[in-house]
Parts: C-alpha cells; structure tokens; sequence
C-alpha cells in the first residue's frame, strides 16, 4: 500500500488505534488532572494584578417560575427530540443503506424493519441523558434485540430470520456497539474521550502514512534508507516514521482542538450532542466500511444521514431560549465523597440543567461530571492555572463568562470556579448573590468542617436567597448545621434525608428546589 491506497480496512485500523488510545488517554488525563487541581488549590496565588475590577453584580431581574412539572416536561420533550432525531438518522440510513445491498424501498415494509433494526443507538443515546448505568443499558440492548427478532420474524420472507439478524447483529450492529460502551459508557471516557478522538485520529493517520512512505521507500530500495538503517538500525527507522509524522501534524490538531473548545464555548455544540453524535458516527461509519468493501467510494453516502444533526440542532436553535431569566442553582457539598456525589450530579443536578443553569465551586469529587474542552485542553497545553481565580479581582471576570443561556438541545450548562484556598469564601460570596436556590449535600457533616460551617453562616445571611435543601443522613451532625444557619428566615432552610437516592426522593428534593416563587 502507499499512502493514497486508503482501504476500509486502513479505515477501521485508525479509528480503533485512535479510540483505543481515546480510552487509555482519558484515564491517564482524568488523573493527571484531579493531581494538578489538588495541587493548584492549595498553592498560593501569585502576587495581586495592577487592575481591579468592580464586584460582580446580581443577574438582572426576577427568574422565571419554573415548577418540577416544568422541570418534567423538559426531560421528557429533550428524549422526545433525541429519539425523533435518531429516527430520521435511521430512517434515511435504511433509504442509503437497501440500494446498496441491491434490495428495493418496496416495499415499504422491508424499509420500516430495517429503520427499526438500526434505531438501536437511540438506547446509549437516552442511557447518556439521563446517565443510566451500563448494566441497565446492556439489559435495555438485550431487551432491543428480543423485539428486533420478533418483528424480522414477523414481517421477514425469508426461511432463517434468526440466523440473518443474528448475521446482522454480528457484523453491523454488535461492533459499534461495543465501541460506543468503550467511547462514551465510562465516567472518565464520557467526559474526555469524544473530544480527543477527532485529534487522535489525525495523529494516528500521520504515523500510518509515515510508515507508509517508508514501505514506498523500500519498495524502491532507496539508497538513502539503506545507509540510514545501517547506521540507526531498523527498529530506529520504523520508530521515527511512526513518530516523525507527529511534528507535522501537530500544530493543524492543536488549532482543531483548539477549535472544538471555542465552537462549545460560543454554544454551537454542546457535550449532550456531541456524544449523540459519536454515538451515531460509529454506528453509521461500521455500515459506511461495510458498504465501500463492496461498493467503493459509494459506501460513503451511508454518512449522509449524519447531515440531520446540525440541521435540526440548527433549526431548534433558531426557535430561541424562553422568555425570562432561567433559575439559577448553586451547589455546596462536603468534599471527599466523589461516589456519593457524583451520583447526586446524577439523580438531582443534571435534572436541574433542563430549567437552568448550576453553578458551583470546582472540586476532583465532580472532575469527569463538569469537564469541558476548554478544561481539557488548556490542562494539554499547560495553562490549567489560568483558569483559577487568583485575586478577588477576577471574580467579576469570572462570571461574566457564565453560559446563561441552553445549548442548541435545550439544556443549561454547569459554570465552574477554579478556587485557591485563598479565593473560595469570595467567590462564595459572589456566587451567592446571584443564586436563585441551593442544593448543600450536607451528608457526613461535622463540626470540624470549618468550610462547610461558614457556607452554612453565609447560606443563612444571603440576602436575596429564596430557598436552601440540605441533605443530609445519619452521618450528618444535624446540630451544628442547625447551629450554622440558626439565623436564616423562616422558610428559607428545607432539611431532607438522603441516606437513599431513588427516584422517589430525587423527585422530592427537586420540587423543594423549584418551590421558589417568583
């Protein structure tokens, strides 16, 4: 092969080198990461700017109401865009897709299995809204199968329907899948991998086409290479022709990370759909190969129906956010109780994005739940620090750049404050003066908790906060929290136990949340 001879093979190899190296970067990353803000938290801050900026202002205005009904509705009109999105991508597939394989559109009843048989990304796609876990995936995919092989059984001409979807699952359906549990199923992956991907496959192409040359340059018997091998030797040789390629390509991937962070800072993607839409590239790019094995370049319209994504993400932004400021929520926890917290994230906080935005202070305990590329890739290029408020000063700068609006998909997102030890209570303060409402994990609480205790104090003297939950459990020292906020207005406190987090609690810490009147 030489390096314009690109075979669905070639193909499959660099996006699996490149999702395998996705995977084991995202690890390595997520670690890396939590080491460095650990360590930039507690460093002390370099010396004062000259220039100081004003304190940072209270959103304008009175919130709009929002009801956990509201909240409801949202979630279930968000799923419902979700699987009517993966049903024209299906439905187009199944029109690319039944010409190829030399079959008719008619009639139309071979067309609708077929659509049907390839909606099965739309199961990962919901199980990543709503941050199922990955047993309750598997057990909805097997369930999948079950009702794909009753209907190929019910509407198939064929002798062997089992053995032709059993083929079918094998070939089209099985390896995706298994790639998507790989990408996108991990706590770590989820966050990191889809945005490293598209760089790791230009690095993978590189060092492809590096060695490539080189099997050109054998192939001619290049005097060049022969002294060269007999001086370095060939381990030496095929090393810098899987590595050297990286120079060139690295400064056009680092302008395209750098691209990904500015396209998600300005709101024209967003970590919901990026994940659909990984979810459907490896679905659609399994079938695509298949097709250009027998049909060639043809086999590449099977990613045409990838084309209804920006389209529909654009016409739904065009609609515009709702009127009136959206609810913001400020969320307070004790640290080191990543577990516990993130499932918190999960059941409560990413509910909440589909009425408004949250804000927090950064901690590890929530590093792979609020990642974004903009985190990722200022830690690759070194410029993590950047990010942390250093002076008080900065803090008005700091929430200017709130995202207050919904992406395209109709969910608000999660802003962040990178703290020092010696920046938190101010932005504290801040962050304060502009919540709507606040949810405080308050489980293993207690008195030495000298942080907690003074978000506690400040919670009670906020002036314009409508309403705190505090949850706690029977590893809460209730009487020093009830100490803590003993000078709050009446009305203003809601205590809920969450020793358990099931959906019926879920659903009352959120209606004590949104039970905050204009």
């Amino acid at each position: 092969m030489d390096v314009t001879d690109y075979s669905t093979g070639k193909i499959a190899f660099i996006v699996l080198v490149a999702i395998a190296l996705a995977v084991l970067g995202a690890g390595l990353l997520a670690w890396r990461l939590r080491v460095r803000m650990k360590a930039l938290m507690v460093a002390p801050p370099p010396p004062a700017g000259a220039t100081a900026r004003a304190a940072a202002p209270a959103p304008p205005g009175t919130p709009r109401a929002v009801r956990a009904a509201d909240n409801r509705r949202a979630g279930h009109a968000l799923a419902l865009r979700l699987v009517g999105l993966s049903a024209l991508i299906s439905l187009s597939s199944a029109t690319v897709q039944l010409p190829l394989l030399g079959l008719p559109l008619w009639p139309p009843q071979r067309w609708a299995v077929v659509a049907f048989v390839n909606l099965w990304p739309v199961i990962p796609v919901l199980g990543l809204m709503w941050r199922w876990s990955r047993l309750r995936v598997l057990a909805l995919l097997l369930a999948w199968f079950v009702l794909c092989l009753a209907v190929v059984t019910w509407r198939s001409d064929a002798n062997q329907p089992f053995s032709a979807l059993l083929w079918y699952l094998g070939t089209e359906i099985g390896p995706p899948m298994l790639l998507v549990a790989l990408l996108c199923m991990g706590n770590a992956t989820r966050a990191i991998s889809p945005w490293l991907l598209p760089p790791l496959i230009g690095l993978v192409w590189a060092s492809i086409a590096g060695t490539d040359l080189l099997a050109m340059a054998v192939r001619r018997e290049s005097p060049w290479l022969v002294a060269l091998t007999v001086s370095v030797g060939a381990h030496a040789v095929l090393a810098t022709a899987v590595v050297l390629p990286w120079l060139l390509a690295w400064w056009p991937l680092k302008v395209l990370a750098r691209a990904l962070a500015a396209a998600y800072r300005r709101r024209w993607i967003s970590e919901l759909m990026v994940l659909f839409s990984a979810v459907w590239c490896l679905a659609l790019l399994i079938r695509a190969l298949g097709a250009a094995g027998a049909h060639g370049p043809a086999g590449a319209l099977m990613l045409l129906p990838l084309a209804w994504i920006p389209l529909v993400m654009g016409l739904r932004r065009s609609l515009g956010a709702p009127a009136g400021r959206a609810p913001e929520l400020l969320v307070l926890r004790v640290f080191q109780r990543d577990r516990a917290m993130r499932r918190l994230f999960d059941a409560v906080i990413e509910r909440w994005r589909l009425s408004g935005p949250v804000s927090l202070i950064a901690g590890t305990d929530l590093l792979e739940r609020t990642l974004d590329p903009g985190d990722i890739f200022a830690f690759l290029d070194g410029r993590l620090g950047e990010r942390f408020i250093r002076q008080p000063d900065e803090i008005a700068a700091r929430l200017a750049d709130f995202e207050l609006a919904p992406d395209a998909e109709g969910r608000w997102r999660v802003n962040e404050c990178y703290c020092h030890d010696s920046t938190w209570r101010a932005t504290l303060a801040a962050l304060l003066a502009r919540a709507d409402a606040v949810l405080m994990d308050l489980r293993s609480f207690q008195r030495r908790h000298q942080g907690c205790t003074f978000e506690l104090g400040e919670l009670a003297r906020a002036p314009r906060l409508r309403r705190v939950v505090l949850l706690v459990d029977a590893s809460t020292d209730r009487a020093a929290a009830e100490a803590a906020v003993a000078g709050a207005p009446p009305g203003r406190i809601v205590w809920m136990d969450a020793a358990t987090l099931d959906a019926r609690r879920r659903r009352a810490v959120l209606e004590a949340l949104f039970a905050t009147g204009p």
